[in-house]
């Protein structure tokens, strides 16, 4: 790995020390977002599946229709 100091350093305007401390922060950052997204893409899965289960999409056809009957009908 090269050393910042040459005339590399004027592309970045940062000390070797100053790009492992904002990598350090970055990588961070990051890795709390991708937990953070993993997280939520989990809690939406158990909430409503994006794929078909075994028996198709006519599954969720159905179930959209027993939602559907069992919520009382908006009063006018």
């Amino acid at each position: 790995m090269a050393s910042m100091d040459g005339p590399d350093r004027a592309r970045t305007h940062l000390t070797d020390q100053e790009a492992r401390e904002f990598h350090g922060i970055f990588m961070t950052s990051f890795l709390i977002f991708t937990a953070v997204a993993v997280i939520a893409h989990f809690l939406v899965w158990q909430w409503r599946p994006w794929l078909p289960g075994p028996q198709g999409y006519a599954a969720v056809q159905v179930e959209q229709q027993l939602a559907g009957a069992t919520t009382p009908a908006p009063k006018a």
